[in-house]
Parts: C-alpha cells; structure tokens; sequence
C-alpha cells in the first residue's frame, strides 16, 4: 500500500537538513555576470555536490529515514545515473548493498560512477525502467526500493535546496528547476513557498519530451506522445505520473519549454561566463531564465542541477 500523498512540510524540510548535513555540499549560488540591461539570473550550483548532482540530497534523507530492517534488505533504484548515483553513495555510507537499474541510453560517465560507489547494475530500456518506476518493482531485483522522484523522503531532501537559496537570496523573484519525474521542482515549491508564498518557482523541460508543460496545460497528467530521446537524458519524461502531479499541482506555478538548441546556448554560456560545466537537465532552467517567459524581475535562480556529462560530448554540444 502506496502512501498517501500529502504536503511536505516545513518542519520535515528542517529536519531532513540537520539529518544530512554531514554528507551533502551547501553549494554556492553565483550571479551570471550578463552585461547591462540584461536579467539578474542567479546559479544554485548543485553540480558541486559529491556525486556532481543534487539527487544526494533526497537520496541521503531517504536512505536514512529506512527503518534498519529496510536497510539490511539492500536498497535499489532506477535511475538514469544521477539518483542512481545518490543512493549509491548513501547506501555505501550505511553500509548496505544497492542495485540500480540503470536506463541502457545514460552516459558511459554515470554508469561508471555508479559502480565506482558500489552499485550492481542492470541496463534495461527507457520504457521498461518508466513503468518499472511505476510498478515499484523490476523482475530480479530484490530490497527496499528508493524511488527516485515519488517518495516523501526523498523530496524532503531535495526540498533543502530552497531553504539555502531563501538564506542566500531572500530577494528571489522566481525559482526553475527541470521536470523529470517532478521531484525537484515539488521540492522547490515546497520550501519556497512555504516561506515566501509570492515567489514563482517553474519547471524547464525540452521540447522533445515535455509532458509537464502538456499537464499543466490541460489541468490533468498528461502522457508525452512525441517523445524523443535527446543530450537532455536527466529530464524530460514520457509521462506525467498521476502521484507527481497531485504533489505538483497546487503549489508549482508552470512548466516552461525550451528548445534543444537554447539549451546547447545555456551550457556554452555557462561554461563561458562562469567556467561551469553543466549537463544537459542542469542547463535546461537557465534556458527558461534567458528565454523571458519566466519574466525579467530577478532575482531568478537557476537550478544547476547537475554536471555528470561525459566532457567529449560536452564538447561537442557547446562547439
């Protein structure tokens, strides 16, 4: 029996920080020295966490809110590579086995780093691993599942990421986040707004796969029919599940779509101005930021939310 949805609170977004405070980074956010006349954009560089991806937040408060029954059993996930990587790290931390079941299309780079923290891999195909996350079960793979995106603990985690921004910007106008699963933009919403109610926090997916935008259009969770494999491999799903968008719906403001190519601009600008290396789901918010339609009063934080990109493809891309 699945748990109740329910809102996160702030108390628990408290609590999941002094709980994992140990293990994660409090990453640093940077102004994007534009130019004149250009808009106040904001960097939260959460490709400086241990595993170069915020997932370690949700990961580690996850992991350590498993009762020790749970934890004894081994834990696994399915990732493509970054939460992989963020239950990798805390389960070695606890000292517990962990199987990540791995979609067979994400980056050499994050395979490996997967099993450098001890993880069993098991590659299976984008659609096997979607409705696997839904089925909350995977033929062969024992434990305690940790899902990625629709767990309360996990989000709790990720939702720590807005109490450090409120604390570094409490000036902030509006909050982006790329949509995957949903997890981190409901994590965002979820502290932010439970302090500031005015500021506007937003996905960012890509226009081949953007099935929140499509949800958020329509009132209801909408399946991506044209989706389209891409760079962007740390977002843009195939479907909105029916769990996110309850989680979603009330407090994120909207989903913003960007072009491919304005996400190629966002990681060459990055790496331009701010010599940060971001991988394609980190570039997607500054591309919402640059494109207007999140509007011009800043401050306007970005989420870098992770730099795992293999740096010959990186390369390539920017070139």
């Amino acid at each position: 029996m699945l748990e109740a949805i329910r809102p996160v609170t702030l108390d628990e977004i408290r609590a999941a920080a002094k709980r994992i405070g140990g293990t994660i980074q409090r990453t640093p956010l940077v102004k994007l020295q534009l130019g004149k006349d250009q808009p106040d954009i904001r960097l939260k560089l959460e490709n400086l966490q241990p595993i170069n991806a915020y997932k370690l937040r949700g990961a580690a408060n996850a992991v350590a809110m498993l009762s020790d029954a749970d934890r004894k059993k081994g834990v696994w996930t399915i990732s493509a590579g970054n939460a992989g990587q963020g239950v990798a790290y805390a389960a070695r931390a606890a000292g517990v086995p962990c199987t990540v079941v791995v979609i067979d299309t994400a980056p050499e780079s994050k395979k490996e780093r997967m099993a450098a923290l001890g993880a069993k891999l098991m590659l299976s195909p984008f659609d096997k691993c979607w409705q696997a996350m839904e089925d909350r079960a995977y033929p062969g793979v024992e434990g305690t599942f940790v899902h990625p995106f629709d767990d309360h603990d996990f989000i709790a985690g990720n939702a720590t990421l807005g109490l450090e921004i409120l604390e570094d910007a409490p000036d902030v106008k509006t909050v982006i986040g790329s949509i995957g699963g949903g997890g981190l933009v409901t994590a965002l919403a979820s502290s932010v707004k439970a302090l500031k109610p005015d500021v506007k926090v937003f996905g960012a997916e890509p226009e081949t796969a953007a099935p929140g935008a499509a949800s958020f259009a329509k009132g209801a969770p909408q399946v991506f029919d044209k989706w389209e494999y891409s760079f962007v491999d740390g977002a843009g799903g195939k479907s909105m599940f029916p769990r996110m968008w309850e989680r979603m719906k009330d407090i994120v403001d909207g989903s913003i779509v960007v072009s491919l190519d304005e996400t190629k601009r966002a990681m060459k600008l990055m790496a331009d101005k701010a010599r940060i290396i971001s991988e394609g789901a980190g570039a997607l918010p500054l591309a919402a930021a640059l494109s207007g339609k999140a509007g011009n009063d800043g401050p306007i934080v970005a989420i870098v939310s992770g730099g795992n990109i293999d740096l010959k493809k990186f390369c390539e891309l920017i070139g």
